[in-house]
């Protein structure tokens, strides 16, 4: 079954972010969130209503823990709000106030 492909857009320093993550992190976190361009789950998520409603947390592991955090709507498409590499078990609240200042700064 073919899916549409909704559009994708990086938020605030996020391309740059995920730009920064080791190459098998970056292709791994590429591929879930190119599932979820086409409508699908992605392998491993999570719901973040510490950022806001419908925001999402990727999570793979590859040699360490990588997030991204985003936003998928049907009429807006996908929005990356952040990328980093987590390195205790609690996300850092400086994580989540860039990824809610992110948010914020969407005219959605």
């Amino acid at each position: 079954m073919y899916n549409q492909v909704r559009p994708i857009s990086f938020h605030g320093r996020s391309l740059e972010a995920l730009r920064a993550l080791p190459t098998a992190a970056r292709r791994n976190l590429g591929h879930q969130l190119d599932r979820v361009q086409r409508g699908l789950e992605p392998i491993d998520w999570k719901p973040m209503p510490s950022v806001g409603k419908s925001v999402r947390e990727l999570r793979v592991r590859s040699r360490g823990q990588y997030r991204v955090i985003y936003l998928a709507q049907a009429g807006s498409g996908v929005h990356v709000l952040h990328a980093f590499q987590k390195k205790s078990r609690r996300t850092r609240l400086r994580d989540i106030r860039i990824a809610r200042a992110a948010l914020n700064e969407l005219e959605i």
